[in-house]
């Protein structure tokens, strides 16, 4: 059975004084819940906040790393460094990697590869942008997405992807994203993985929405019967929020 997941991609915002401060107040509300509940702190504070959450059920995750093990990379960080300080879970593809720093659909396969390589969890981020929306090449360009980074995995693998689709025309654009389109491509999502697994992988795997939850609309966006949970943006940086979403899903 799929995991309900409710993650919090803090992005470049808090330093290490106010990702403590969150954290605590965090631990402090967090509610009963049968979700996985997950932050992802800058890379700088990934230590600190494994060591502070100790044995709490949130789990810290990071927001992306490089293929390689080592080397002249300056600036990365690599699957090894993250497990060293406690985190198996990585964001890989968020639309912001994709369009600042020019992450392929190449790229993306061999971070996924290297994260896989080392039993670490992945949330594979993927979506279309506004002008793929409006010209009716969303489906195409998702489903190019999946097939080019993920579909060359063996089945066995997927037990250690999470998706988080992002309706890249629907975050700070003005534009929104109905709960009925969130459920469309999330079942189209399904349907394409079915098509080349089968049932049982794709009704396994979690499929994240990462189109500006909010306490308000976190109910009935997360009711559709193939939303899985939320990767969650800026209400994840204000502990209210974000444990409003964590109860909307149970």
């Amino acid at each position: 059975m799929r995991s309900k997941i409710v993650a919090g991609n803090w992005k470049m915002n808090k330093n290490l004084g106010e990702t403590k401060v969150l954290l605590t107040e965090l631990s402090a509300k967090l509610p009963e819940t049968q979700a996985e509940v997950m932050v992802a702190p800058t890379a700088v504070n990934l230590a600190s906040a494994v060591t502070q959450l100790g044995s709490s059920t949130i789990q810290v995750i990071a927001q992306n790393m490089h293929f390689a093990e080592n080397g002249a990379y300056t600036g990365e960080i690599s699957a090894d460094m993250l497990l060293a300080v406690g985190v198996d879970t990585v964001i890989i593809g968020h639309s912001e990697r994709r369009a600042y720093f020019g992450e392929t659909d190449e790229i993306l396969a061999k971070k996924v590869a290297a994260a896989l390589a080392k039993n670490m969890r992945v949330m594979f981020c993927f979506g279309e942008e506004l002008e793929d929306r409006r010209s009716v090449n969303h489906f195409n360009v998702v489903e190019s997405q999946l097939k080019n980074a993920l579909f060359t995995l063996d089945a066995a693998d997927w037990s250690k992807i999470i998706l988080a689709y992002e309706p890249v025309w629907a975050i700070g654009t003005g534009e929104t994203a109905s709960p009925e389109q969130a459920q469309e491509m999330h079942a189209f999502i399904r349907k394409t993985i079915t098509e080349a697994y089968d049932e049982g992988v794709a009704n396994n795997v979690s499929i994240l929405y990462g189109g500006s939850v909010k306490p308000a609309n976190a109910v009935e966006i997360f009711s559709k019967p193939d939303v899985d949970g939320g990767l969650i943006g800026g209400a994840s940086l204000v502990a209210d929020d974000f444990v409003a979403i964590i109860e909307a899903i149970g």
